[in-house]
């Protein structure tokens, strides 16, 4: 049994949008979080994201969110 990989990223709200399509489209994501100061703001479980219809809705969310947002962190949870 493998456990999963995680990678962090620190943007600038401007960069949350960008940064979080160009990880789906890298696929192999589990999930993606996005923090900031340290606590867990929004959780896209890549469940979710894989229905296409579910995935615009959930990116104006996030970037109603990085217009708010000054200094973030992404967490990605990749499958091994």
């Amino acid at each position: 049994m493998s456990e999963d990989k995680k990678e962090e990223f620190k943007v600038s709200g401007s960069e949350i949008v960008e940064k979080v399509k160009k990880v789906i489209h890298e696929g192999n994501v589990r999930r993606i979080l996005i923090k900031q100061e340290g606590k867990v703001v929004i959780e896209i479980p890549m469940t979710i994201a894989a229905v296409g219809a579910l995935l615009a809705p959930l990116l104006a969310a996030v970037g109603a969110f990085a217009a708010l947002a000054t200094n973030c962190t992404i967490e990605v949870e990749r499958k091994e």
